[in-house]
């Protein structure tokens, strides 16, 4: 019998940022791609985002990449929101996004990260966030190089 636990930190965008996910489509999407996730087979841990982005907190199945979970996530949910006409243009999410591996002994910590993104917006830009994961990333892929070599 196969175990497999990797948690993912997925963080994904509206095309061209553009801030379509207001609180009410944001609820409707998060609920929406919990289902879906549920019926893919998929272990969705956490869900929210902001008016133009999406944080999810995923653990990967023995057979799931992150490229296919991504794609499976944001293409049935830009088809879902389209469908049911949530925004007044074409919906699209942007084909980038971003994905941290996540240990056990942080889990707790990126879910209230997660579940406090309408707090943490009101103080923070997407564009300092960004910066600000990817300083983390790489302070922490440096750490792991001093200890490699020591």
């Amino acid at each position: 019998m196969s175990f497999v636990k990797i948690w993912v930190h997925l963080v994904f965008t509206t095309k061209y940022r553009k801030p379509w996910l207001n609180r009410e489509v944001r609820y409707k999407v998060h609920q929406h791609i919990a289902e879906n996730c549920r019926k893919k087979d998929i272990f969705l841990q956490a869900i929210n985002g902001y008016n133009d982005h999406m944080h999810c907190l995923i653990s990967l199945g023995k057979d799931q990449s992150i490229a296919q979970v991504a794609q499976l996530i944001k293409g049935e949910s830009s088809f879902w929101i389209n469908k049911n006409n949530l925004i007044p243009e074409k919906f699209m999410w942007q084909d980038d996004y971003y994905a941290n591996s996540v240990s056990d002994s942080k889990v707790e910590i990126i879910i209230r990260y997660i579940q406090n993104q309408e707090q943490h917006h009101s103080k923070q830009s997407f564009e300092e966030e960004v910066k600000a994961l990817l300083e983390i990333c790489n302070k922490q892929f440096v750490t792991e190089k001093i200890v490699e070599n020591a």
